[in-house]
């Protein structure tokens, strides 16, 4: 018997080691496919087709292991911001694209200074003197902004253009933690730091508003100067001051009122449409009616890999900044300095840009990342900073370093200021009955003491703690500003900007995008500008990772595209977020450098199947 059970064994191991050589070439050959460059789209092969699915980023969230087994990771499809620039510079030279269709039916918006960024590219597109045509059923702001900047803009005849502008009501937890007993304690420095009334007030503070205010006043401003801009016969401020009355002398036609106002150039559905692009792009060659000579965004990133390998290292720190360790989407203070570090130890980089778009998070991440920056400073590199949709709090932190920073006009940033919370149970425990009791040998035994309240003592360590924190962020601006501390005090403070506004405060020194911060670094560094080209610092992407994005990045349930329901949905999205915000208050660190003003992620959306498929065939070029 023991004869049998040795040779079963090792049948059953020879079992094993051939099932983990076949997984092992298949997923080694499944690579080595995904590693074959496919050929570059040939001359004459149509339109590029910027499909925007999804929403418009800077940094795209890497999903987890735990994301590819229950369906979690990103809500809906990411962009890089980067990737779409760098397809619409190369279609405004390439002489086989011969126009640029703007898909907006399921696009959910973006950033507004990240949407700025990509209008401008498509602004070289038209100068280039090539056709951009856009669509959609519905516009509202994020779409409309892009959109604008197109030489068509087609709307469905079931459309409409709604421009609402930014505003709207925020949550207050105040009265539903009174009535479950909890108390907040709150320790902060400011009187603008309004991320932490939602659980102090029913209402928005005489500050708070009188600051929220003038940030919404100065984004709706840029918003419009640049739509005006772009299409500058557009009845715009009187189609937004009285969208009714537009309504009315069309009619009742939503759509009609909007080619009236001149905010869209033709009313068509998609086959007119497309049959519109087919005589600019060339027919398709299984014409059916609309279709047209097509080339995705997906298959021509896939075909045009970026080239990173220039002397400007381009550092981004994107999404809420976390301790430790964190895949890109979120600024890990540890994964972030040591890219920076590691770089920085190779010496082929001659000065560095930091692209900043976040609205803060841990103290000490941020200081752990401007200590590396710090270190690019001490190598007499330049350092140039490059802000865009957020650069607040924790994010202007780690901005301090810059010898020059660059935001765009619609950038939020400032919120120089500091917080921390902490609950106390103890109402909550007495309504059910519970009491707590226990014995110290100092008085900081046992605190936080979240059952009965945290002592006196510790209420004075942790306020002493929060001064000392914004002492050193106001040296810190101070210091990078050339601005008296006083100064600095008064725009801080926690109040957030615009970056139009930050430029008269000296916050930022010039505005711009990122191009620009690579220019202003290269001239610096003393780089000939045709060889300013970026080195971005970031971790490659491995196989494993391209593979779990492919099975977390589904097919989402598709947005409504009438622009109605959409504006309808907007305070289902403000709920989720708001729970998004509290569940970030939650398991965050207790003093934290982050602006609330600036939201950290999007409301959840339905998933269908995974997109494993629909990735593989456009990297292979299908």
């Amino acid at each position: 018997m023991r004869l049998l059970r040795g040779f079963w064994k090792i049948l059953v191991g020879v079992k094993d080691a051939l099932v983990l050589i076949f997984m092992l070439l298949f997923f080694g050959g499944l690579y080595a496919l995904m590693s074959v460059t496919p050929k570059p789209v040939t001359a004459g092969s149509g339109a590029l087709v910027i499909d925007l699915d999804g929403r418009l980023v800077e940094q795209p969230a890497q999903p987890g292991t735990l994301d590819a087994l229950t369906g979690g990771g990103p809500e809906s499809r990411e962009y890089r911001l980067r990737d779409v620039i760098r397809a619409l510079h190369a279609a405004a030279k390439d002489s086989s694209v011969k126009a640029v269709v703007l898909d907006l039916n399921n696009f959910s918006g973006g950033g507004q200074a990240t949407l700025a960024a990509a209008a401008k590219a498509l602004d070289k597109v038209r100068a280039a003197n090539k056709p951009v045509l856009a669509y959609a059923t519905g516009y509202s702001d994020d779409s409309y902004q892009l959109a604008a900047h197109a030489s068509e803009v087609w709307v469905d005849p079931f459309g409409a253009v709604l421009l609402t502008g930014p505003g709207g009501s925020n949550l207050y937890y105040k009265g539903l933690l009174d009535k479950i007993g909890v108390e907040t304690k709150v320790y902060r420095v400011g009187e603008f730091k309004s991320a932490v009334e939602p659980y102090t007030r029913t209402d928005q503070s005489p500050e708070a508003r009188a600051a929220n205010q003038a940030l919404v006043d100065a984004l709706w401003a840029t918003w419009q100067a640049d739509v005006i801009r772009a299409r500058p016969r557009a009845r715009l401020a009187a189609y937004i001051a009285a969208p009714e009355q537009a309504i009315a002398s069309a009619g009742g036609d939503i759509a009609t009122a909007a080619l009236k106002a001149g905010l869209v150039d033709k009313v068509g559905d998609s086959v007119a449409f497309g049959k519109r692009v087919a005589q600019l792009a060339g027919d398709a060659d299984d014409r059916e009616a609309g279709d047209y000579k097509a080339i995705p965004l997906d298959s021509w990133l896939a075909a045009n890999p970026e080239a990173s390998s220039g002397q400007i290292g381009v550092l981004t720190i994107a999404g809420e900044i976390v301790d430790g360790e964190a895949a890109p989407g979120r600024a890990g203070g540890d994964t972030i300095a040591k890219l920076l570090l590691d770089e920085l130890a190779k010496d082929r980089i001659k000065a560095l840009v930091v692209r900043v778009d976040s609205p803060g998070g841990s103290v000490t991440a941020s200081e752990r990342i401007r200590e590396a920056i710090m270190e690019a400073k001490r190598k007499k590199l330049p350092v140039v900073v490059s802000m865009g949709t957020y650069a607040a709090s924790g994010g202007y932190w780690v901005s301090t370093p810059a010898d020059v920073i660059f935001a765009e006009p619609a950038t939020v940033t400032g919120s120089i200021g500091v917080f921390g919370l902490l609950p106390n149970f103890s109402g909550t425990l007495a309504k059910v009955g519970l009491t707590s009791d226990g014995v110290k040998t100092t008085p900081l035994s046992g605190e936080p003491d979240l059952m009965r309240g945290t002592s006196p003592e510790f209420d004075r360590l942790m306020q002493a703690g929060i001064d000392n924190i914004y002492r050193r962020f106001t040296g810190l601006v101070a210091q990078s500003r050339k601005l008296p501390v006083a100064r600095v005090n008064e725009i801080g403070q926690g109040r957030v900007w615009a970056g139009s506004t930050a430029l008269g405060l000296r916050l930022v020194d010039k505005t711009g995008g990122l191009e620009d911060a690579i220019a202003e670094a290269a001239r610096r560094a003393k780089v000939a500008p045709e060889d300013a080209r970026p080195l971005f610092i970031e971790r490659n992407a491995s196989f494993l990772s391209w593979l779990l994005a492919g099975m977390v990045q589904g097919e989402e349930a598709a947005e409504p595209r009438d622009v109605y329901t959409r504006v309808a949905r907007a305070p289902e999205r403000q709920m989720l977020r708001a729970f998004h915000d509290l569940k970030a208050m939650a398991e965050g660190p207790v003093i934290q450098v982050r602006c609330l003003e600036c939201p950290l992620g999007d409301a959840p959306s339905p998933r269908t199947r995974s997109g494993f498929v629909e990735l593989l065939l456009a990297r292979l070029g299908f």
